[in-house]
């Protein structure tokens, strides 16, 4: 279960840790390995190393996470859509509930529901998310 959103675990000294994608220069929050694990194809071949890992999600840039080396993994890696990065009707913004985008603007009680879920520690935005963050400031207006 998962606490990402409460205020205390949101701004840790883990997600405060920003860098530079080496691709458009975004200053990006810091992943998880795991995180990486859970949505690259192929983890067994992944040649993850012992340095910090950032997730970049501008949706210009091909790529989706980078370690401090530079060393990057791009969309194509991925076994998940990354959908801050399309921001279709159909891309995926919860990934805990499966809500798209199109769901978020079409039913206007989603984001309650995914903050309720939240609160009550029946979600895994960690693991779930590619960005490893609460899915929430990523809802639509």
């Amino acid at each position: 279960m998962s606490d990402c959103c409460s205020s205390s675990s949101c701004y840790s000294q883990d997600t405060l840790k920003k860098h530079h994608c080496p691709d458009c220069d975004t200053r990006c929050s810091q992943v998880s390995q795991t995180t990486i694990l859970h949505h690259i194809k192929h983890a067994w071949n992944w040649q993850d190393k012992e340095q910090a890992y950032y997730f970049c999600g501008t949706a210009s840039c091909d790529v989706v996470y980078f370690g401090r080396d530079n060393s990057r993994v791009t969309q194509s890696e991925l076994r998940t859509e990354v959908g801050v990065k399309t921001q279709s009707e159909q891309s995926v913004i919860c990934y805990c509930f499966g809500v798209t985008y199109g769901d978020a603007r079409t039913h206007s009680d989603i984001k309650d529901f995914v903050i309720d879920k939240t609160k009550d520690h029946s979600c895994a935005c960690e693991t779930r998310n590619p960005s490893g963050k609460c899915c929430i400031k990523d809802f639509p207006s």
